[in-house]
């Protein structure tokens, strides 16, 4: 299928919402992405916790001190990447991190993107992110080029332009959410087949997908997780996350497993499906 590189004016066809994962401590998780990645706590109770950008909720914890805890190997979440709407911002956040002396897990030059990895108190991987600008994307034969290269990270600090971090600004999206799987076969054959996204590029142990010329919306990889089964649930880390999809786009989705049609709590209608590892996937209907 060929790829047509992004129209920077064009209205997307599709978007990521919130993403949300089951923990075991609501409080130590919630002050984390409050505390670390600059997201704003929207509702709290003891029992679960929306956190977002502006009005937006990006993230939802949910409290299941039964469920068991996910190991590294199986399917599930590699992370949850949080696009910021500037480099500066970026630059910002990496002078807060130094700062306030944040671990992190990694730093790359993705080509498309700039990137700094870390992990939340129970394990799931966070990204923090800046696009490039589009036209410096490089696309062959409909897959865009992305590597892993060193981070300029003294740039990024420079591009801050001294402004104070003041949590995750206003237009701080869920970009891309990166998913470990048991085989890439079979994850393309959903992920492209099924759910209808444009693979993106093909990556040692990994699959990138998006639709409207994005880099990825959607990831999947085995590096850690070759050959996993179905998710063995309930489980800490990824409970589902939600793709939000105008009429047209979501009359391409050819789902061939069992769905779930509901009611969305004031959000549309609601198709819900699992992907072969029992990921859970919220479609929303967005007017677009």
């Amino acid at each position: 299928m060929s790829v047509t590189p992004a129209n920077d004016s064009a209205i997307p066809s599709l978007t990521l919402g919130r993403v949300v994962l089951t923990v075991h401590d609501l409080a130590g998780v919630k002050d984390f992405y409050e505390r670390a990645v600059g997201l704003h706590a929207l509702r709290s109770d003891g029992e679960s916790a929306e956190l977002g950008a502006g009005q937006e909720v990006l993230l939802e914890l949910r409290v299941d001190r039964a469920a068991r805890a996910r190991s590294v190997g199986e399917a599930g979440l590699f992370h949850t990447a949080f696009l910021l709407p500037e480099r500066a911002n970026l630059g910002s956040w990496v002078h807060h991190a130094i700062e306030r002396q944040i671990p992190v897990s990694g730093l790359a030059d993705h080509l498309v993107s700039e990137a700094i990895y870390l992990n939340d108190p129970e394990g799931n991987g966070v990204e923090i992110y800046a696009d490039r600008p589009r036209s410096e994307w490089r696309w062959t034969k409909g897959e865009v080029a992305m590597s892993t290269a060193p981070l300029d990270v003294n740039s990024l600090v420079v591009s801050g332009q001294g402004r104070r971090w003041t949590g995750a600004p206003d237009g701080t999206i869920v970009g891309h959410v990166h998913l470990q799987v048991g085989a890439l076969d079979k994850a393309e054959a959903f992920y492209r087949d099924e759910l209808g996204f444009d693979v993106t590029c093909h990556y040692p142990g990994a699959t990138f997908y998006a639709v409207d010329g994005y880099h990825h919306h959607v990831a999947t990889n085995v590096w850690n997780s070759r050959g996993a089964g179905r998710r063995q649930l309930p489980s800490t880390g990824l409970a589902e996350f939600e793709i939000r999809m105008t009429d047209e786009r979501r009359s391409k989705v050819k789902v061939t497993r069992s769905v779930e049609l509901l009611a969305g709590q004031g959000r549309g209608e609601e198709l819900v499906v699992d992907d072969p590892w029992g990921t859970r996937i919220r479609i929303i209907r967005s007017l677009g």
